[in-house]
């Protein structure tokens, strides 16, 4: 199925998109989760639990960016 609302203005296609997304989160146990991202996040948990020292704080992380990027 496919759609065209090129007739739409910008700011009413964003408009759409976000009554839309209101609407899928508005049942969140109607979303289906792929097999493959709750392993991953079972991975994670796991890893978190045998490692469970904190991780960057987000000034870290920016800086870290910051050094790669030669900024």
């Amino acid at each position: 199925m496919s759609a065209d609302f090129s007739h739409l203005s910008v700011a009413e296609r964003i408009q759409l998109v976000e009554d839309l997304w209101d609407s899928i989160a508005a049942n969140p146990d109607d979303v289906p989760i792929p097999a493959w991202q709750i392993e991953e996040l079972e991975r994670r948990k796991a890893n978190r639990l045998q490692n469970p020292q904190p991780g960057a704080t987000w000034d870290e992380v920016q800086e870290r960016i910051r050094n790669r990027r030669g900024q």
